[in-house]
């Protein structure tokens, strides 16, 4: 069973792990199907949030549960009663990078504080320190889910998947609409803060479907970052973006921070890189990525195009991603008189 199914993550998890051969239960608020999975995929509404809504739709007993939508403790224990119960085999939990500290304590919790953001090692091992478990931000409940996973390791055997930056069709808060949008509406130049040179490793979905795969056909207690083959800079990614769409702006550099406004504050804008070691998923589950970021973007910039196209307002078509950034994300006059403004 995948839990979250109507998310970008489960659309590709489920149509992979059907295709290897899973009779697969897609578990969504919505309980809608998708396209390009296979007939034989059953869908089922299901509030996650629900316990007895989600004894139900385990119903006998499964061999895998694939929980994309598990946020705190109380959803770890969900999975590890009906472990206890004999009704599930083993778990695929997806977590985030966000959960990691560097050896100061500093973390994304404190990114908005002078000095805060976390200087991590290049690349960042699963041994990396974690923030203290709590209720206090994303980060802090995503140990807390971690911690009762693996007290539970000896009924429910759960792989952790520490994802990084992720994307591919269907997000909600897909980063790539920042140059997508701007090739649309025919700007001719850009601004990249910190150089252009920041990086935040992303993920594709078709990746993390295949960690997902391995993970299922390999039971066992672990934690394993999720990450795509390369961690390109924000200039690479604008470069790549520009291959695809065939536009060719001139991109001013911004030695240090976003100036005033937020001019050149990308999705991917960091001080400092966060870049993950993916050296563990490929000793424990042979893990080869079925993607590069170049080769995914096309599908990408296809999705953004056709839903940009079905709005006149971009916050109409991504409000998810208006309310995480904000109208300053494509404030064109700020640009354009911080541009004005230089000598």
């Amino acid at each position: 069973m995948v839990i979250g199914a109507a998310g970008q993550i489960g659309r590709a998890a489920v149509r992979v792990l059907a295709e290897d051969g899973w009779q697969v239960t897609a578990a969504s608020r919505g309980g809608g199907r998708d396209a390009a999975w296979p007939p034989e995929v059953r869908a089922a509404a299901l509030d996650r949030a629900d316990d007895a809504a989600l004894a139900a739709a385990v119903g006998g007993g499964c061999d895998v549960v694939v929980d994309l939508v598990a946020y705190d403790e109380g959803h770890a224990g969900q999975l590890a009663a009906l472990a206890a119960a004999g009704r599930i085999g083993s778990a695929v939990v997806v977590s985030t990078a966000a959960v990691y500290e560097d050896d100061a304590g500093r973390s994304f919790d404190t990114q908005g504080e002078p000095g805060g953001f976390p200087r991590y090692p290049v690349p960042v091992p699963e041994s990396q320190r974690t923030v203290a478990p709590g209720d206090g931000s994303y980060g802090t409940r995503k140990v807390r889910l971690e911690q009762r996973l693996a007290a539970a390791g000896d009924v429910l055997p759960a792989t952790v998947l520490r994802a990084g930056a992720v994307h591919g069709a269907h997000s909600r808060s897909p980063r790539e609409l920042y140059f997508v949008k701007r090739a649309l509406d025919g700007r001719t130049r850009r601004v990249l803060a910190y150089g252009g040179e920041s990086r935040f490793h992303p993920v594709h979905t078709s990746n993390l479907a295949e960690l997902i795969r391995l993970a299922a056909r390999t039971p066992g207690s672990r934690v394993l970052n999720a990450a795509d083959p390369e961690a390109p800079s924000v200039a690479g990614i604008a470069a790549a973006v520009d291959a695809v769409t065939g536009g060719a702006p001139e991109t001013v550099l911004v030695p240090g921070p976003p100036p005033a406004g937020g001019v050149g504050d990308t999705p991917w804008s960091l001080p400092h890189p966060v870049v993950l070691d993916m050296g563990a998923a490929e000793r424990a589950l042979g893990y080869r990525p079925v993607t590069s970021y170049a080769d995914s973007l096309p599908a990408t910039v296809a999705h953004l195009t056709e839903r940009l196209a079905a709005h006149a307002d971009w916050r109409d078509a991504f409000p998810a991603m208006a309310r995480a950034y904000g109208d300053g994300l494509f404030d064109y006059a700020a640009e354009d008189a911080w541009l004005a403004s230089r000598p």
